[in-house]
């Protein structure tokens, strides 16, 4: 198969480049920075530098493939990023249907079937209604858990003030993914002969963040490491001391209560969906301990 794929090689498209490539298909990966180009050829793939917000740029990436991995990019510039997010959808929903692309794996999330009250995830779900309107694609919304790799972000926190924490309690239960798991169920997708609309969950462990404390801590020797639960002013403040935007400290905010009212999990946790990912929070642990 010809194959395009956008995320350039970051924790899910360097995987599935090499998966994809070493499964004999031919891959374009998609990428805004020309300094990654040599990485992409190294691999034996062929690179396209351009943004996933132009549609003209997209349309010939994706002319005469077989199938295209569409991924956003989390954080859209420092404002109006659920818009930058939904526009870039639009730009990717315009090439896939001019260029008559049949097969599109799109990266979502957990808590896309909400319209808001989600925080960054609610222009996920713009993007799949936009994608809902395509005609003639076979489609799968690839709706992934929390990446474990989010936890990297609490390094400073455990070691500046010995603890981790968020705005939702210890005790929420949270679906959780591993890149490599999604590389995996991306490149499992993009071969499928299916039809029509379908939802796939990718979910490698369901854990409370109280057993993300207790695990990541043994893993680095702080056994009695604490999830605290933050009031949402004071994990506002220090999203924004820590030098977050505040339109995406507020976003994350906004996506912490969701947690913690257990909405963007619900689909998920109701519905007894099988958790199929391979790796779990026990196995992270070590990569976490490795970098910590």
């Amino acid at each position: 198969m010809k194959i395009t794929i956008s995320g350039s090689l970051g924790n899910i498209g360097k995987l599935l480049t090499t998966k994809l490539i070493a499964s004999g298909h031919e891959v374009i990966v998609i990428t805004t920075n020309n300094d990654r180009v040599e990485a992409i050829e190294a691999l034996g793939a062929k690179a396209a530098v351009g943004s996933v917000s132009d549609a003209a740029f997209l349309k010939n990436a994706f002319t005469n493939v077989d199938a295209v991995f569409a991924m956003t990019p989390p954080n859209l510039g420092g404002s109006n990023i659920v818009a930058n997010t939904t526009e870039a959808g639009k730009a990717l929903a315009t090439a896939i249907s001019e260029a008559g692309v049949k097969r599109v794996v799109m990266l979502s999330s957990i808590g896309a079937d909400l319209p808001e009250g989600t925080g960054p995830i609610a222009g996920l779900y713009n993007i799949e209604k936009i994608y809902e309107g395509l005609d003639n694609v076979s489609l799968t919304f690839l709706r992934a858990g929390f990446f474990y790799t989010n936890l990297y972000n609490d390094v400073p926190m455990i070691k500046g003030a010995g603890i981790i924490g968020s705005n939702y309690p210890s005790t929420a239960k949270i679906p959780f993914v591993h890149p490599e798991d999604i590389a995996n169920a991306v490149a499992e997708e993009l071969q499928k002969t299916s039809s029509g609309k379908n939802i796939r969950y990718i979910v490698s462990d369901v854990r409370t963040p109280g057993d993300v404390a207790k695990v990541l801590g043994t893993a680095i020797d702080k056994p009695e490491l604490p999830w605290i639960e933050f009031r949402d002013e004071q994990a506002l403040g220090g999203m924004t001391q820590a030098g977050l935007p505040e339109e995406m400290a507020g976003l994350y905010l906004e996506m912490g209560s969701g947690i913690r009212s257990g909405k963007i999990q619900h689909d998920f946790l109701s519905n007894t969906i099988a958790v199929d990912g391979k790796i779990k929070l026990e196995d992270f642990a070590k990569e976490f301990a490795a970098r910590f």
